[in-house]
C-alpha cells in the first residue's frame, strides 16, 4: 500500500512538472511564423551591419589582409558609382536646411509647427540655427571655392566636404533605411537580455549596447552613434546610458584602423595595434563613465516604453528562453513594409538634415584651428615631461599630435608620420584611435543627436581618455619594441 502511494504521488509530481514545463513553453508562445518573423530580418540585419567580410580597397580579399562589414561595402559601391556627384548633393542638402530652417523660424507656418516629425527637424534654437548658416557657408566656399582659401584648401574644408561629408551622405542613407533592422525586429532584445549579465555588472549598461560596440568595431563608429541616438528616442536607453555608450563604445572602425596603421608605415603590426586599442578601450570604459562629467548625466528615460528591457529572469524560464520570448514578442509588433520604409525615409532626413550641417561646421573650425594655428601645440606642451617620463622618443614632435585628434583622428597620424621612431609613430596611432572622440565625425555627430553632451564635455571626455590610454599604450610599445 505505502509503495503505491508512494508510486502515485511519483506520478502526481511528474505530471506537476510536466504541466509546469508545458506553462513555460506556452508562455513562451512561439510558432514557427513568429520565430521566422524574428529570426530573418535580424539575420539579416547581422549580416548587413555585422558579419566581416573579406573585402579591401574596393576588391575582395583573404581574411589575413583584411575585413569590413557589408554595408560599408555597400556604401564604396555608391561612393565610386556617383563619384564627384555627392559633395554638390551634400552642399544643395545642407542650403536646403538652412532654407527650410528660416522658412520655418521666420514664417512660422503651421503645417510645420503641427507635424511633430518635421518642427522637430526644422524649428530650431537659435544657437542650431547658427551652426546651419556657418555649416551652409563653409560648404559653399568650400565647392565653389570663393573667397577664402583657408577655409577651402584640402586640408580643411576640403577634407570635411569632399572625403568625409560623401562617405557619411551615404552612410546615413544606408543606416537610416536598414538599421530597422537591427532595431525592430527583437534582435536588441535577444542580446538585450542575453549579455545583460554581462555589460550591466562590468559597465552599468543594458546588454544591447553590445550590439552597438560590435557594429561600431566591424563598421564604422557613426554607425554606432545613430543607434544609440535612436535607442535614446525610443526610451531604451537613459540619457547617462546614451552618453556613456556614444563616448566610450563607438569604437573606431577596424578598417580606419588599418588607415591609420598604415599612414604611419607600420602595417605589419596592425594586429599589435589592435590588441592595445581594444585594451584601452576596456579600461577607458570602465573608468571614465564614473569620473565627471559622464557621472554626472541625468539618469532618466527621454520617453517611457513598455518593452524596456527587463533584466530580472521570470520563474520558470531561463535566460535564453527569456530572451528569446523578448525577441519574439517585439518582432510581433514590428511595422509593415510600408511603415518600415516610412520609417526609414524620416531616419534618412532626421540625418541629413540634423547631421550633416553640424559636422560640415564643427568638423571645418576644429581643422581651421589645427592647421591655421598653434593652439593645438600649445595645448601639447604640458605632456612633453609626461612623454619623457615614459620614455618615448622624439618626445616635443609627439607632443603635437595629442590635442590636435581632439580636431580630427587622422590629424594625428599625418603630422607624426615623419617621426623617425616606430615606437614613437605606433603610439601615435594607438592614441589616436583610443581618444574616440573627434569633430570632424563622431563628436560632430553626437553634438547633432540627441544624446545630452555639450562640446566642453566632450573636451574633458577626449582628455580623460587620453590620460588613461597614454601609459597603458606607452608601456605596451616597449613590450613591442
Amino acid at each position: 500500500m505505502l509503495v503505491k502511494k508512494w508510486t502515485a504521488s511519483k506520478n502526481n509530481m511528474d505530471i506537476i512538472k510536466a504541466n509546469a514545463s508545458s506553462q513555460a513553453v506556452s508562455s513562451i508562445s512561439i510558432s514557427i511564423r513568429q520565430f521566422l518573423k524574428f529570426f530573418i530580418p535580424s539575420i539579416i540585419g547581422l549580416l548587413l551591419f555585422v558579419f566581416p567580410i573579406p573585402y579591401v580597397d574596393g576588391k575582395f580579399v583573404s581574411y589575413a589582409e583584411g575585413f569590413t562589414i557589408p554595408i560599408s561595402v555597400l556604401k564604396d559601391y555608391i561612393q565610386g558609382y556617383m563619384g564627384s556627384l555627392l559633395p554638390l548633393f551634400v552642399v544643395i542638402s545642407i542650403m536646403i536646411t538652412l532654407c527650410c530652417t528660416l522658412y520655418t523660424k521666420i514664417m512660422k507656418p503651421s503645417f510645420i509647427l503641427n507635424n511633430a516629425f518635421l518642427n522637430n527637424l526644422l524649428n530650431v534654437t537659435t544657437p542650431w540655427l547658427v551652426i546651419r548658416m556657418l555649416g551652409a557657408f563653409f560648404a559653399v566656399v568650400t565647392y565653389f571655392k570663393y573667397g577664402y582659401e583657408f577655409i577651402y584648401s584640402d586640408n580643411i574644408g576640403g577634407l570635411i566636404l569632399y572625403e568625409l561629408m560623401p562617405i557619411l551622405f551615404i552612410v546615413f542613407f544606408l543606416a537610416g533605411l536598414l538599421l530597422p533592422l537591427l532595431l525592430d525586429f527583437g534582435l536588441l532584445e535577444f542580446f538585450g537580455v542575453l549579455l545583460s549579465k554581462v555589460m550591466r555588472p562590468l559597465f552599468g549598461l543594458p546588454g544591447r549596447s553590445s550590439v552597438d560596440c560590435l557594429t561600431s568595431w566591424l563598421g564604422d563608429g557613426t554607425i554606432g552613434v545613430l543607434l544609440t541616438d535612436k535607442q535614446l528616442e525610443g526610451g531604451f536607453y537613459t540619457k547617462k546610458e546614451a552618453a556613456v555608450i556614444a563616448t566610450s563604445f563607438s569604437a573606431v572602425s577596424i578598417t580606419f584602423c588599418l588607415v591609420v596603421i598604415s599612414q604611419v608605415k607600420l602595417e605589419s603590426y596592425f594586429l599589435n595595434m589592435i590588441g592595445v586599442v581594444a585594451l584601452c578601450g576596456i579600461v577607458c570604459a570602465l573608468i571614465v563613465p564614473r569620473l565627471l562629467p559622464l557621472s554626472r548625466i541625468d539618469n532618466t528615460y527621454v520617453v517611457e516604453n513598455s518593452d524596456r528591457d527587463h533584466e530580472t529572469i521570470p520563474e520558470g524560464k531561463t535566460l535564453f528562453t527569456h530572451s528569446l520570448h523578448k525577441a519574439v514578442h517585439k518582432a510581433e509588433k514590428s511595422p509593415s513594409f510600408f511603415t518600415f520604409l516610412n520609417d526609414g525615409l524620416k531616419n534618412i532626413l532626421d540625418m541629413w538634415i540634423g547631421i550633416l550641417p553640424v559636422v560640415m561646421a564643427i568638423g571645418t573650425m576644429g581643422l581651421i584651428v589645427a592647421e591655421e594655428t598653434p593652439v593645438f601645440d600649445y595645448l601639447g606642451m604640458p605632456f612633453i615631461p609626461f612623454l619623457e617620463l615614459m620614455n618615448i622618443p622624439f618626445a616635443a614632435e609627439m607632443s603635437k599630435t595629442i590635442m590636435v585628434g581632439f580636431a580630427d583622428m587622422f590629424l594625428p597620424a599625418i603630422i607624426g608620420s615623419s617621426i623617425e621612431s616606430e615606437l614613437t609613430r605606433f603610439v601615435i596611432a594607438c592614441l589616436s584611435v583610443s581618444q574616440l572622440i573627434y569633430m570632424s565625425e563622431v563628436g560632430g555627430l553626437i553634438l547633432g543627436t540627441k544624446i545630452p553632451v555639450s562640446f566642453f564635455q566632450l573636451l574633458i571626455i577626449f582628455l580623460l581618455r587620453t590620460i588613461i590610454s597614454l601609459p597603458i599604450i606607452a608601456l605596451c610599445a616597449h613590450m613591442i619594441f
